[in-house]
Formats: structure tokens, sequence, C-alpha cells
């Protein structure tokens, strides 16, 4: 169905929008009106997005940060959509082994992965959603952060820590109107969960179309009231 962009009256910038659940996200934002910024590293991965007027892919590595001033840049530079989403699903995840028998450079790698990276591209916007007068970022953290399990201690300990630079940011940026959010997911219904768990029956995995709801009513107006939060989106039976 074709959309009206007269519509789109924002922008929202999502990071890993190339992926298993950031296409599903990035599909329904433009299916919404929004206009969307996708930072992309996979070229394979771009097929799952296709063509749409309001998307724009910028080829960057986010640990870059010229790479990231750039996307950033993108993503503010049209006046009639102001950049007012961010949702950050760059991440890993890894497990398998206890704490003793782990070498801390997993533990390094997670925290790049699942807190630097939301910590500098929201850094990076964080001006600019100011300017702007508020806006709305949302993070990804871990159903695991709440029911942990033996052998991903590295991964459950940096969506912790997703969870508490959610917490400070939702108090240090309420008076600039930016409200900050997490979602809690357990196993969400991507092909590469798929692949990594062949036997599973998948009953309990969330879909991600329906996590992509909950992420464009954060980001909307409809969502004015929600800030600080750990959302759980784990679907359910």
């Amino acid at each position: 169905m074709a959309v009206d962009t007269s519509t789109t009256t924002r922008t929202a910038l999502v990071t890993g929008g190339t992926g298993g659940l950031g296409s599903a996200v990035t599909a329904h934002l433009l299916g919404t009106g929004w206009r969307v910024v996708v930072p992309w590293l996979v070229r394979d991965e771009l097929a799952r997005l296709g063509e749409h007027p309001n998307l724009h892919l910028v080829q960057a590595d986010l640990s870059d940060p010229s790479a990231l001033e750039n996307a950033i840049r993108i993503a503010a530079a049209e006046p009639g959509a102001p950049l007012f989403g961010l949702v950050n699903l760059v991440g890993g995840f890894t497990s398998g082994h206890r704490v003793h028998e782990e070498p801390v450079a997993v533990l390094d790698a997670q925290l790049n992965l699942n807190v630097r990276t939301a910590y500098t591209v929201t850094q990076a916007a964080l001006p600019h959603l100011i300017r702007g007068g508020g806006g709305s970022v949302i993070c990804i953290s871990a159903a695991a952060t709440r029911r942990p399990f033996a052998g991903a201690a590295a991964y459950i300990a940096s969506k912790a820590a997703v969870v508490s630079l959610v917490e400070t940011l939702a108090l240090e940026y309420s008076d600039d109107r930016i409200r900050v959010n997490a979602l809690l997911p357990f196993v969400i219904d991507t092909p590469g969960n798929r692949a990594a768990m062949p036997d599973s029956t998948r009953e309990d995995w969330a879909k991600p179309a329906d996590i992509a709801r909950v992420i464009e009513f954060l980001l909307s107006d409809d969502g004015a009231a929600v800030t600080g939060g750990s959302i759980p989106v784990t679907g359910v039976n």
C-alpha cells in the first residue's frame, strides 16, 4: 500500500535497522509516516528493507566518530522532518561459559556492543533533540536482567548497564522533554535466532512486528507519559 509522504513530520534514526528486528521496526515506522535513517554495515542485509521514499540508508561504522557524526547529520538534515526518535538496536549476545571460564575480553566486547554504542549514538543525537524541543530514545536491554540464566554473565551485565543508562538519561533530560525507555525482550523470532535454536518450538518467542508496534508507540505522542521505563516485550503463548 502506498504511503502518503506528505504526512511525514518526524525523523527516527534506527541503528541496527537492517537486522532481524530492525528491519521490522524500520518497515513499521515507514508505514506509519516516519522519515527513517538507517546506518548499515552489511550490504547483504539491505535486501530486507527494499526501497521507500522516506528511507535513507547511510553506510556507517558507528564505532567511528566521523561516521557516526555523518549519520546523525543526515538524520537531522530535513527541517520538515526534524530528528525526534532514536532507536538503539545494535547489540550482541554470547553465552556458554561460567565467569571463571570466560576471558575478560568477552565482557569488554559485550560492553562495547550493548552499552558503548547506545551511549555514543545517544550522546551524538541529544544536542539535536534538545534543539528540536524534545524527542524519544529507545534502547534494548534484556529480560535476562530480571531472570538471569547461567553462562551469560557478560551479556546480562552489559544489558543491566543499559537499564541504568536509560534511567539516568531519563532523569537528566526530562526538562528537555526527552523521553528514554528500555525494552526487555527474551528471545525474538528472527532468522538468526531460528538458525541458532532450530529445535525450539518458538511458542514463547516475541514477534518483531509486535515489538515494532511498541517502539512506534513509545516514539509517538501517545507514549508521552512513559519515560525511564524497563518494559518487557516477551510475548505470550
